[in-house]
């Protein structure tokens, strides 16, 4: 998650592959859960959490505790989780080069986050299913 939008990725139900679904102002994700949650059966809600090399929150921290705060009050019942989202731009780039995006596509700030959102997810379903 970032400070202007956030990439949303979503699993099938089985939770074997994750899949980009949209990128959203991070000011409206609150909103944006709240309604999908309403047209789809989710389990778990998780979200980048930045570090830096150090392994200590980065900067960023403060822009999405308070999104995570809202999520938990609106939606107290879910399972919110935290998964280290170091590299995952860099990832989404490399993700287009290898693709053979265009390099104006590759500038596609929205796609590069909705790229590193799938990573986040999927990484973070690899880690549970070991």
């Amino acid at each position: 998650m970032g400070r202007k939008r956030c990439g949303i990725a979503v699993t099938d139900p089985l939770q074997i592959i994750a899949n980009g679904l949209t990128t959203v102002a991070s000011a409206q994700l609150p909103d944006f859960v709240v309604n999908y949650l309403k047209q789809e059966e989710v389990e778990c809600i998780v979200i980048g959490e930045p570090k830096d090399m150090k392994n200590n929150p980065s900067d960023c921290s403060k822009y999405i505790d308070p999104i995570i705060n809202r999520l938990k009050k609106l939606l107290p019942d879910m399972r919110i989780e935290r998964y280290d989202e170091r590299f995952t731009s860099v990832m989404a780039h490399q993700t287009m080069i290898d693709a053979g995006l265009s390099k104006s596509k590759r500038q596609d700030k929205e796609l590069a986050d909705t790229i590193a959102a799938t990573i986040i997810l999927q990484s973070y379903m690899s880690s549970i299913h070991r």
